[in-house]
């Protein structure tokens, strides 16, 4: 099991923007975190009151928006428009192109989220946009899959053969996920602290367990303190 530690990650400070990058992104170039298979951005985000980012066009993502405090107010040329809040998961396919813009939708209050880019299955999908709240209680001690490619459990859909779980757990709450043959985890801690695998990890704090490198073929969470964890289980 690889782990990849908060302090590693690319940082860039804006001043109204400050931002964690997991992977390669923008002004941050490490060749030896491209990515982890289709996986190709987690951007830890802190936007300032009544900031955002203006309008700008993507093509052939797959782009997850999941909220940790605040709200983020999201308008694209699809019509869509909303406010993303703790326990809503935000799913823009930018397909064959889409224009959107994110900003803090509170003038008084600090917006924290992380943006998360997914390789589609193939280029020249249709634009797409789904949201969905998944509350604190069915993540309560346990894997809640709120991403998929068929929109199992009330998932939102993704064009990818890629599955996002998301969990809480504090103290005795545990957690298992059993890796499918020729498939691999990357397990983020959003906040607070977790053991996964028996390895202490804490918010930023990333590992990537991938069986066919010779890692074990489950993933095990517990002794949480106020621990949110997201797990790609990614082919």
């Amino acid at each position: 099991m690889h782990i990849r530690r908060s302090k590693d990650r690319g940082y860039a400070d804006h001043g109204w923007l400050k931002s964690f990058h997991t992977f390669s992104f923008a002004g941050y170039s490490n060749p030896a975190a491209m990515g982890f298979r289709s996986l190709r951005v987690i951007n830890e985000d802190r936007v300032a009151p009544g900031r955002g980012f203006g309008t700008h066009g993507h093509r052939d993502m797959e782009i997850i928006s999941y909220a940790l405090q605040g709200g983020i107010q999201h308008k694209d040329s699809m019509g869509n428009g909303s406010v993303i809040r703790p326990g809503d998961v935000q799913r823009m396919s930018a397909g064959t192109g889409v224009n959107h813009s994110e900003a803090n939708a509170s003038q008084t209050e600090l917006v924290h989220f992380l943006q998360i880019w997914i390789l589609p299955d193939r280029a020249g999908h249709a634009p797409g946009y789904e949201q969905t709240h998944f509350d604190e209680a069915s993540k309560r001690g346990k894997l809640r899959l709120v991403a998929s490619p068929n929109g199992a459990e009330g998932s939102v859909t993704l064009h990818q053969d890629a599955r996002l779980y998301a969990g809480l757990f504090d103290g005795a709450e545990a957690a298992e996920h059993t890796i499918a043959p020729g498939r691999a985890l990357w397990v983020h801690i959003a906040r607070g602290k977790v053991v996964v695998n028996g390895q202490a990890l804490e918010a930023g704090d990333a590992a990537a367990i991938d069986p066919a490198k010779g890692d074990p073929a489950l993933l095990q969470l517990n002794s949480g303190v106020g621990a949110e964890v997201l797990v790609f289980d990614l082919r």
